[in-house]
Formats: C-alpha cells, structure tokens, sequence
C-alpha cells in the first residue's frame, strides 16, 4: 500500500461475502415520475430550432445567462477539451436550485441523455432535461465516467487550507462574480454538475479526477423545464492534463496552457406544440404534512 492509499480510512479487500447482489434505491419502472419519457424528449431534440444567441465564457472565468423555459441549450468546448461546472437555479426562486446529491441517488453518479437534474427541497422537480450528449456514458478502464454528480467546485478555502496561500483562481470563485448582477452571492453558489469531467472513486473509495476527452464539436444539450438562471465555469484547471492545488501545486503555466473557453448555445423550437404535445410544466411535489408538526391549539 502506498502512503496516498494508506490516507484512505476505506480498504479494497472484501470482507463480506455470500451477499445478493444489490438492485438500484431508486429502482425504474415504465410510467415513473423520476424518468423522462424517451419519445418525447427525444423528439424534442431532433424537432427544428432556431439559434437564438450564443454566450460566450473565456478561459478561466464564469458567466451567468437566463434561459426561458421550453428552450433547447447546449454547453460546448468550441476550441477543445475543457471543464465546465454548472449551477442552475429557477430565475423567480433561486431558493430551489439544482441538487446533485438527490440527482446522483435517483439516476446515477455521472448523468447522460434523459437524466434529469433535480431541484432541492421543498421543491423537488426537474429543472433541465438532458436531451443530447455527445460524449454519452462514457467509461473507461479505471472505472471513470463523465458529467458527475460526485465532487463540486474548485474552490479558494481547500485551497488556502491545504497551500496557506489565497488564490482566486476558482469555480466557486467564478460562479460567485458571475451570478452576482443577479442579485446572488456566494450563499447562492451549490454544488455543481461537472460537466465534460472524467471521475470516479478508485479502490479505496478515493475521487480521482481524468484529462478531459471532449473535443471542439461536442456538447451536452438541455432542455429547460423551467425558466432559469444557469451559470457556467470554465474551470482553471483547464482540461485536467496539469491540474493541481494546495499540496499537490502543478505548474501553473502548463495549466494555463490547457484552459480553453465555453459556450452556451440557446435554441427556441420552431413548432412549441407539436414538438412539446403531451409535455407539461414540472410541479413542486404536493407534500402538506408539515413533517408531523402540529400548530397551537
């Protein structure tokens, strides 16, 4: 064991045995709310769009964009490999906002076409729906996957913790400075979908992180349920190749030099009611139990 794995408090050696194999918590079945019908959403993204405008986020920098409910958008890597984190919000609430960990529970840790991303108690509904995505469930020989619901942002505190020095170099940093023109501060800022990062958790259960493999004509495409605010990051750490922070510093021109831009592209439907027949509007789940809690009498 190296001193990297013996830091792990988790051991690869099995120590049960004889055990049923386990079924998924959050089981699918045909006609449940979790899942989204493929016939429609797949119509949904073969339907004809008109482009509507393109945002532009530059290497090492965030921007924030509102996105009418019933739009088509993509996430691009128009120049080649780059991580994005994503944070969306409903734009009249941004108290419900998009939950990764009961994202993660109800499809799966890494998300792909028709997962939807979940909003956050007492909420719980579906802000996007992911209608298209080039790099798909992609999964390599060391187990990892892309778009994970797993890790969250880059963020100055880790950073300053483990390094002692300050570095606003940042996803939360960037996510921060771009959401607030619209009123939110970093209270606002959650935990992200890592879109076009490779992840998984290694034998000893440790998140280990791959060089990004998108190239300049992929993208990962949403449909918006609601209308929404979405703020994007172009991570610092560029395409992972030379990441490194805090203890582990890389060298910081080489990151640099794999740090590439994104774009958010916004597409209207041409024809809302045939490509949106049978669709409706996601509702809030109408819980009214007030948690067992009684009023005064």
């Amino acid at each position: 064991m190296t001193e990297l794995d013996a830091s792990s408090s988790q051991t690869p050696k099995k120590t049960t045995f004889g055990l049923p194999r386990p079924k998924a918590a959050y089981y699918p079945h045909p006609g449940s709310p979790l899942y989204a019908d493929k016939e429609l959403y797949t119509g949904i993204s073969k339907a004809p769009k008109t482009h509507v405008k393109t945002y532009r986020c530059e290497p090492r920098s965030g921007i924030a964009v509102k996105i009418p409910a019933r739009s088509v958008f993509r996430i691009t890597t128009p120049e080649g490999p780059q991580v994005c984190d994503l944070n969306i919000w409903n734009a009249h609430n941004p108290r419900e906002r998009f939950w990764a960990a009961r994202t993660r529970q109800m499809h799966s840790a890494h998300v792909s076409t028709f997962d939807r991303l979940w909003s956050n108690l007492p909420y719980l509904r579906p802000l996007v729906t992911i209608t298209d995505d080039t790099l798909s469930a992609r999964h390599d020989e060391w187990g990892g996957r892309v778009h994970d619901t797993l890790g969250t942002r880059c963020d100055p505190y880790v950073d300053k913790l483990l390094s002692g020095e300050d570095n606003d170099l940042h996803c939360h940093s960037n996510l921060t400075r771009a959401v607030l023109p619209y009123g939110l501060t970093e209270f606002d800022v959650h935990d992200v979908l890592n879109v076009f990062q490779v992840t998984g958790l290694n034998e000893y259960d440790q998140y280990f992180m791959e060089t990004c493999p998108a190239t300049k004509s992929d993208y990962f495409e949403l449909f918006a349920e609601q209308d929404l605010l979405v703020a994007i990051s172009a991570c610092p750490g560029g395409d992972l190749s030379q990441w490194g922070w805090g203890e582990s510093e890389g060298d910081e021109s080489k990151m640099i030099d794999c740090c590439r831009p994104l774009e958010i592209e916004v597409y209207s439907l041409d024809d809302e009611e045939s490509a949106l027949k049978g669709w409706e509007a996601p509702k809030v789940v109408d819980y009214k139990g007030n948690h067992g809690l009684k009023g005064p009498q």
